[in-house]
Parts: C-alpha cells; structure tokens; sequence
C-alpha cells in the first residue's frame, strides 16, 4: 500500500505523543521518536547534564509532555514549558507544571528577564536555522543568562535538513529541521551574540552552555 501524506507535522506528533509509533523520515533514513524517554521521568543524564544548568527562572523551549519542566519545578526552580503541540501543553499541565501552546518567536511572558533558556532534546533544530533560534534565546534571557543547548554527538557539525514523520502508516507533509552537533555549536553561539562557556558530555549525550555577555558582542555574520 503507498502511503499517503495526510497529516499535518502537528497532528503527527499528537499522535505520538498520544502513544502511537512515530518514525522521523530523512534522506532515505528513519529514526523513532524516543517517547518512552520524553513521556517517562527524567534519567540521570537529564538531571546532570540540563537541570543541573538551571537555578533560576527557566523557559523551556519546545517542552514536549513537561518531563523537564516538571522536574525544574520539582527542584524549587520557577520554570514555563512551551510548545506548538497543545497535546504537549496538556501533558506537561497534567504533570502539574506550567505550560503555554506558543510559537518561541511569538509573545513570549518575561522577555528578556528569564535566567535560563533550555533547548533539550534537539530542540535547537526547530525551524531548521539554528542561529535564527539562538538569537531569539539571547532575546530571551537577561544579561548573563544562559541558553542551555542538548546537541549531537561530535563528528556532524550542522545539518540542515527537510524531514517527515510517519505514524498510523502515513507521512506527514515536509518541515526544516537541522541537527546540530558539538563541533557546530560554537560558531553557531558567536553567530548569535552567545558566549560558549561549558560543553559536558554526560552518558553519551552532550550539552553546550551559552552565555548572553553582559556587554554586547562584536557582530558575526552565520
């Protein structure tokens, strides 16, 4: 049977975060969401290499069902998820924390006033320009604030790419996505007015700290 595309990439992934099985399609390849990991608690590697970044008010970008926002919260740390999918929103409200459906490009509460950006999981990848992301993060956070970045292992540097998801047998329309990896981050960070201050790797998964500098950057063109 041909599969057919049929569904939005926002219905695909309330599907899956729904329960159903989801595969991301790229160049020829597939990979399967990791749901399990994203709808269970936060691991080890969760609290040591992203919550362990965050002892202030945190925006969680693209927060999913709320693992992290909901373990921010659960440490004594203020901390607001936010996400397109309003599946996600529920998820995380139903773990008892604070999430609004929005686009990070958007209204976004406290601007320029948050202590912490968390973009785990990925998320860097939304909208498939990274550097366009990571400025809008700058404009997030305070001065001094950081943007705390989940990235892929080294070897990639930065992937942009046009991908699909499929699940229930269909294929959802294309969206930009980009796949950053450790040895792409630091250009990205200087692209975009950021100061790379740490980069951890914590149970085969590695996370970059990006520091908005209290006094304004010399202009880099990405």
């Amino acid at each position: 049977m041909t599969e057919r595309t049929e569904l939005c990439p926002g219905a695909a992934f309330d599907a899956a975060l729904g329960g159903a099985h989801c595969e991301v399609m790229s160049g020829g390849a597939s990979t399967r969401l990791p749901l399990e990991r994203w709808l269970g608690p936060p691991d080890a590697t969760d609290h040591q290499l992203l919550l362990a970044r965050c002892h202030g008010p945190t925006l969680d970008v693209g927060c999913g069902p709320g693992r992290l926002t909901a373990a921010l919260l659960a440490r004594g740390v203020t901390a607001v998820g936010i996400d397109l999918s309003e599946v996600a929103v529920q998820r995380t409200l139903e773990r008892g924390a604070t999430a609004l459906r929005r686009d990070v490009f958007g209204s976004i509460p406290s601007l320029g006033q948050w202590h912490h950006v968390l973009l785990a999981d990925g998320n860097v990848g939304i909208g498939g320009d990274p550097v366009r992301l990571l400025r809008r993060s700058r404009q997030l956070v305070r001065k001094g604030g950081t943007v705390v970045v989940e990235l892929a292992a080294p070897g990639t540097g930065v992937r942009r790419e046009r991908v699909r998801l499929r699940v229930h047998g269909r294929i959802s329309a294309p969206f930009d996505w980009a796949n950053v990896a450790v040895d792409g981050v630091t250009q990205l960070a200087w692209a975009a007015g950021l100061e790379p201050v740490a980069v951890d790797e914590v149970g085969g998964r590695w996370a970059a700290v990006l520091r908005r500098p209290d006094l304004a950057l010399p202009q880099v063109w990405a």
